[in-house]
């Protein structure tokens, strides 16, 4: 075999493993993902400092948990009215339930739970299955 033809063999081979990696790691196309959604109104003497450390709290998790494969976070934009006074929501996917079921247990979880538990005056947490 010529250099040049098993230099591109073998980089051909190495783009393939590289995909198929990355194929094990993401979802299926057809498979579904559990959305974890959490939205909180604060309570109304929260500073905005306050706020910002939930929600960089929050946003750390995912470095730390690895059972999350997506995260979301963003502040109601909406010009309907309808949010009631919850002013931040953040999403969290799991592959599972049981990934789901862990990072709920987990003590950076739990830690994240100490930071915002005083500070919200109410919560909405809302699981479903959704197909990415």
């Amino acid at each position: 075999m010529k250099l040049p033809t098993f230099v591109c063999l073998f980089t051909a081979l190495l783009a393939l493993a590289g995909s198929t990696m990355a194929a094990a790691q993401a979802p299926a196309k057809d498979a579904k993902v559990l959305r974890h959604i959490v939205m909180y109104k604060f309570k109304a003497e929260m500073s905005p400092a306050q706020i910002q450390e939930v929600g960089d709290t929050f946003a750390a998790l995912p470095k730390k948990i690895d059972k999350i494969i997506d995260f979301e976070m963003g502040t109601n934009v909406s010009p309907e009215g309808k949010s009631e006074g919850f002013t931040h929501c953040f999403v969290v996917t799991f592959r599972d339930e049981a990934g789901r079921d862990e990072y709920l247990k987990h003590p950076a979880h739990t830690a994240y739970v100490q930071v915002v538990k005083d500070r919200r005056e109410k919560v909405i947490v809302f699981d479903y299955w959704a197909q990415p």
